[in-house]
C-alpha cells in the first residue's frame, strides 16, 4: 500500500513537472507539480478512456506516466485559457517567452 502511494506521488510529480516545463517553461515547485500531476492523471484517465486511446507500452508505470502527463498538459492549457488576461497578453505570449 505504501509503495503504491509513493509511486503514485512520484509519477504525479514527474508528470506535473514535465507538463509545467512544456506549457510554462518551468515547474510549479514540488507540491504544485504533484498536485498538477495527480489531477492530470485523473483528467488524463478520463480523456484517454473516453477517446479509446489508452497507451500500452508494456510497463504500467510508463503507461500511467504518459496518461498523467497528457492529462496535466490538457489541464494546464484549459486553466491558461480560463485565466483572465487581456488580448495583448494572450497574443504576446504566443511569440515571446517571458
Amino acid at each position: 500500500m505504501h509503495e503504491s502511494l509513493l509511486v503514485t506521488l512520484l509519477v504525479g510529480a514527474v508528470a506535473g513537472w514535465l507538463a509545467g516545463l512544456v506549457i510554462r517553461g518551468s515547474g510549479y515547485g514540488i507540491i504544485g507539480d504533484i498536485i498538477v500531476g495527480l489531477l492530470g492523471g485523473v483528467a488524463g484517465t478520463y480523456l484517454f478512456s473516453a477517446l479509446g486511446l489508452m497507451p500500452h507500452f508494456g510497463t504500467p508505470l510508463l503507461n500511467h506516466g504518459l496518461v498523467a502527463f497528457g492529462g496535466a498538459v490538457v489541464l494546464l492549457l484549459v486553466i491558461g485559457l480560463l485565466r483572465p488576461r487581456s488580448i495583448g497578453e494572450r497574443v504576446t505570449g504566443l511569440w515571446h517567452r517571458r
